[in-house]
C-alpha cells in the first residue's frame, strides 16, 4: 500500500510545476492529447498561450525570489478566471497555457481578454507596487490545428503576433503569412550586416528610429482637462523600429528579445546610436540644441573602447558630446560594476550625459547614485502610474526627487498618460516628463517640425548639459 502511495505521489509530482503547483508541460501535453482525440467542430478545443511582458525587469531589479512570488500570484489570478474543466499549466519561466475544452475561438478570445485584465491589475510585492502585462495567443482545434504540435505552434505564433503588434490578445490567423522566430533571427543578423536585396527574395528590411519627446513639467502649463499642444521639447529618446518587408513594422518588444537571443544586443545598440545621432543632427544643425537619448546594452557599457566609439559616432554626425545622453537600466549597471563605472565616467567627463532608466525598481538604487556617475534618473512608469492612487508610491517618488536634486541629478518621469499625474509630478518637483500624454514616438521629420514650431527662443538656446 505504501509503495502504491509513493508511486502515485511520484507520478503526481512528475506532472506538477514545483513553484506554482499547477500542471506542468508534461501534464498539459497529456491532457491536450486526450482532449484532441474527441475534438470536432461541434466540440472544439482552444488553447491560450500566455507570456508575461517585462517580467525580466522584475526578476533583474527585485531578485528571483520576488520574481517567483509574482509568478505564483499571476498563476492564482489566471486560475480565478479559468472555468471548471479548464486546464491551467505553467510551461516554464513566465509562460503559461490554458486549455479550454468545448470552447470555440470567439469564446476563447473573450476569455483571453478577461485573463489579461485580471493579470494586469497591480501587485504588491513587499514595499514595491508592480504592474505586469501579458501577451496572449489563441488557437483552436480541430481547425486550423489538427494535432497538439500544430495547436501549440499556432498559439505560439499568435502570442508572438500579439507582442509584435503591441496588442494584448491575438487569435491565430491561418491565412496570414507569418515568419517563424528562427527566420526573423536570421533576418536581424542580415539587417545588421546591411544585407542587400537578392534574386532569391527581398532583403531583411531596415532599422529606423522613432523619437519620443521629453517636455518640461511646469505647473502653469497643466490642467486636469488636458495638456497644451506642442509644449517645448528638452530632449528625445530614440526607440528602434524594424521595417520588415513581410512582418511590417516591428516594435522594440519584438526586436530586443530577438537581438538578445542572437547575441546581437551590442551591435543593435551601436546601429541605433548611429541612427539617433543622424536624426539629432537634422535639428541640431538648424540651431535647435536638443539632445537625444539612446539605450545601451550591457555588452556596450562593458566595452572599454566604447567612449572612443561614441566620440567617433558624434564626429561623423557633426555633433558635440552634450548632444547625446546614454541610458542604462539598473541590471545593466550591475553586470560588471567596476568596468561599467570606468566607461561611464569617461563618457561623462567628455560631456555625454548618463541616465538611469527604469529607476526605482531595484533594491540597490541608492548605491547606484553613490557608485556611478549619473546626470539623470528616469522614474519607472510603474511608479508614475500609481503616484495618485498610492500614498506609499507618492512618498517614494517625493523622496527620490528630493534626493536626486540634492545630488544635482535631474528627474524624468516616464509613461505619463494622465494630465492629473503630470500635474501631481510637477507639484512634487519633477522637472521633465515623457509619455503618450505629450506624444507617441515620432519619425524624425515630425520631431523637427515640432522643434521649429516652438517659441523662437528655443532655437540656439541650448539645453543644459551634464552637471
Amino acid at each position: 500500500m505504501k509503495q502504491l502511495r509513493e508511486a502515485a505521489d511520484a507520478k503526481r509530482q512528475a506532472r506538477t510545476d514545483e513553484l506554482t503547483t499547477l500542471a506542468n508541460r508534461r501534464a498539459l501535453f497529456e491532457e491536450c492529447d486526450r482532449l484532441l482525440a474527441t475534438a470536432s467542430r461541434e466540440n472544439p478545443l482552444s488553447l491560450l498561450l500566455l507570456d508575461l511582458d517585462r517580467f525580466k525587469e522584475v526578476n533583474d531589479s527585485l531578485g528571483h525570489a520576488v520574481g517567483d512570488e509574482l509568478l505564483v500570484l499571476v498563476a492564482g489570478r489566471i486560475e480565478s478566471v479559468a472555468r471548471p474543466g479548464d486546464v491551467l499549466a505553467r510551461l516554464g519561466g513566465d509562460e503559461f497555457a490554458l486549455l479550454l475544452p468545448g470552447t470555440a475561438a470567439p469564446d476563447a478570445v473573450a476569455l483571453a481578454h478577461s485573463v489579461r485584465d485580471r493579470v494586469a491589475e497591480p501587485y504588491q510585492l513587499g514595499a514595491t507596487r508592480v504592474h505586469v502585462d501579458v501577451s496572449v495567443g489563441v488557437a483552436s482545434a480541430p481547425w486550423p490545428a489538427r494535432d497538439r504540435s500544430e495547436l501549440m505552434r499556432a498559439a505560439d505564433v499568435a502570442m508572438y503576433d500579439a507582442k509584435r503588434a503591441d496588442t494584448a490578445v491575438r487569435e491565430f490567423d491561418a491565412d496570414a503569412s507569418r515568419l517563424g522566430r528562427l527566420v526573423l533571427m536570421e533576418d536581424l543578423r542580415r539587417v545588421l550586416d546591411d544585407a542587400p536585396v537578392t534574386a532569391a527574395g527581398p532583403g531583411p528590411g531596415r532599422l529606423v528610429v522613432h523619437l519620443q519627446p521629453q517636455v518640461p513639467l511646469q505647473r502653469r502649463e497643466w490642467t486636469v482637462d488636458g495638456a497644451p499642444a506642442a509644449p517645448p521639447m528638452v530632449g528625445v529618446e530614440a526607440l528602434v523600429r524594424w521595417e520588415h518587408p513581410v512582418e511590417g513594422t516591428l516594435l522594440p518588444a519584438v526586436v530586443l528579445p530577438l537581438a538578445e537571443a542572437t547575441g546581437l544586443m551590442g551591435a543593435l545598440a551601436e546601429r541605433v546610436l548611429a541612427l539617433a545621432l543622424e536624426a539629432c543632427a537634422t535639428w541640431w544643425h538648424l540651431g535647435v540644441d536638443v539632445p537625444v537619448s539612446v539605450n545601451l546594452s550591457a555588452a556596450n557599457v562593458q566595452d572599454l573602447l566604447l567612449p572612443g566609439k561614441v566620440h567617433e559616432a558624434l564626429r561623423r554626425a557633426g555633433l558635440p558630446s552634450h548632444a547625446l545622453v546614454v541610458e542604462l537600466t539598473e541590471d545593466t549597471l550591475m553586470s560588471e560594476p567596476a568596468r561599467v563605472a570606468e566607461v561611464l565616467l569617461a563618457l561623462q567627463q567628455s560631456g555625454v550625459g548618463v541616465s538611469i532608466d527604469d529607476y526605482g525598481t531595484g533594491y540597490a538604487s541608492l548605491a547606484y547614485l553613490r557608485d556611478f556617475p549619473v546626470d539623470e534618473l528616469k522614474l519607472d512608469r510603474t511608479f508614475v502610474a500609481d503616484v495618485l492612487e498610492s500614498p506609499t508610491t507618492a512618498t517614494i517618488v517625493t523622496h527620490t526627487i528630493a534626493l536626486a536634486h540634492a545630488l544635482g541629478v535631474r528627474v524624468v518621469a516616464e509613461g505619463i498618460e494622465d494630465p492629473a499625474v503630470a500635474h501631481e509630478l510637477t507639484g512634487l518637483g519633477c522637472e521633465r516628463g515623457q509619455g503618450y500624454l505629450f506624444s507617441r514616438p515620432l519619425p524624425t521629420p515630425d520631431v523637427v517640425a515640432w522643434l521649429v514650431s516652438c517659441s523662437p527662443e528655443r532655437a540656439g538656446a541650448g539645453v543644459p548639459g551634464p552637471r
